[in-house]
């Protein structure tokens, strides 16, 4: 879907709406309480797991939150994608994960390659190339077997209930493949086409989501006063209950901080290359038809012109006189205009399901009660350097 073009990509795009629509993200589906409780299952993991590494006597836990994020937001991706749930010590499942993290750490050659091919050979890109050459069909082997293992679960689903609707993306691809049979679109549904959007919506949805909740709990710790406000918001809102996606409307400060994480540290930094459909000019520049565009999210948001001091983390900047949430336009963390991310609607809802549960059971502080560092590393995407957390229980919600 990511690098699909013209009938090919309008078809899929069209499809993965569709299949959206099915797992309950536009509200009006009537589905959103399932989701959400998927969801909410991943995340309640996910605290549980943090809280059993509390030792008697102890109140702080310490620990780099990215593993046990990875997993939970991995695995609740997996399931929408692929309709499969692993354990957090699979060795499949954790070997999949890694494939995809060094894939994403390593895929910023691509750049340097498509203007200079020569590099390939050049022993400092020939490695990571070689990497990814090899990650992906290793990758693509173990999708055919999930793939195989869906086929003959799907078939005995539909021979219990002949109205059975799927609840994954690999299930729907499936039975749009057997409705397709003979039409003039039959090619936009191959096996290859199947590899290549489990790998994109699985990648770029698993590895955004973590980021931006990496990010968000570092600048949650680097700033107490933020984060104080934020938990004096959750407290107010919701006291004991858990959070729904509909509350994101009554929590301004909450969906401020989240808008602003997203702009302090743009996950895809240079966004994702587009192409010129034909010759034309932008601001007296010829751009020739096939030239690659890429779009500098960075850029926008960092705009000194549009945001004032933007390196600063400043939340209030997304509100207004009255403490409601303003949204701006020069925000784009899921990119603009008609490639825009497909399922920016889905990872709105799991950040802010995820974040607003974390700081509603734990303060949090860097571990080592130093700053961290937010410079971060960037690869395709902007991720920040390991750190350290501690984590202490606030009070005893109820689930």
């Amino acid at each position: 879907l990511i690098c699909a073009e013209k009938e090919l990509w309008k078809d899929q795009r069209k499809f993965v709406f569709g299949c959206l629509k099915q797992l309950g993200v536009p509200k009006i589906s009537g589905k959103r309480n399932k989701l959400e409780a998927r969801i909410m299952k991943e995340v309640m993991d996910l605290i549980n797991y943090i809280k059993s590494l509390k030792h008697e006597n102890q109140d702080d836990i310490t620990l780099d939150p990215a593993s046990t994020l990875k997993h939970n937001a991995g695995s609740l991706i997996n399931q929408l994608v692929f309709g499969k749930s692993y354990s957090r010590y699979n060795k499949l499942w954790n070997w999949l994960v890694y494939l995809q993290e060094e894939g994403t750490k390593h895929i910023g050659i691509a750049g340097p390659l498509n203007f200079l091919p020569f590099l390939r050979f050049v022993p400092k890109f020939k490695r990571p190339m070689t990497f990814l050459v090899d990650g992906q069909r290793e990758t693509h082997n173990a999708y055919m077997k999930i793939i195989d293992e869906q086929v003959e679960a799907l078939q005995k689903l539909r021979e219990n209930d002949e109205n059975y609707q799927p609840d994954n993306v690999l299930q729907a691809f499936l039975l749009e493949k057997e409705k397709r049979a003979g039409d003039v679109t039959e090619k936009f549904y191959s096996n290859e086409q199947l590899l290549h959007l489990l790998a994109d919506l699985f990648g770029a949805g698993l590895d955004t989501t973590l980021t931006t909740l990496r990010w968000y709990l570092l600048y949650m710790a680097n700033h107490p006063h933020i984060q104080k406000k934020v938990q004096e918001e959750i407290d107010q809102i919701l006291g004991s209950r858990r959070a729904s996606a509909e509350e994101i409307n009554n929590m301004p400060y909450t969906e401020a901080c989240l808008a602003e994480i997203q702009r302090v540290r743009s996950v895809v930094p240079t966004g994702i290359p587009h192409g010129a459909l034909e010759d034309l000019e932008i601001e007296g520049y010829r751009v020739p038809k096939d030239t690659m565009i890429v779009p500098l999210q960075w850029a926008v948001h960092m705009n000194e012109e549009t945001w004032k001091d933007p390196e600063d983390f400043e939340p209030s900047r997304f509100l207004n006189e009255e403490g409601r949430y303003v949204k701006d336009e020069a925000l784009i963390p899921f990119q603009t205009g008609k490639r825009m991310c497909v399922g920016d609607e889905l990872a709105r809802i799991i950040l802010f399901l995820f974040s607003t549960t974390i700081l509603q059971e734990f303060f949090i502080r860097p571990a080592n009660n130093m700053q961290l560092d937010s410079t971060g590393e960037c690869g395709i995407t902007l991720t920040p350097k390991d750190y350290t957390l501690t984590f202490k229980i606030r009070k005893n919600i109820k689930s």
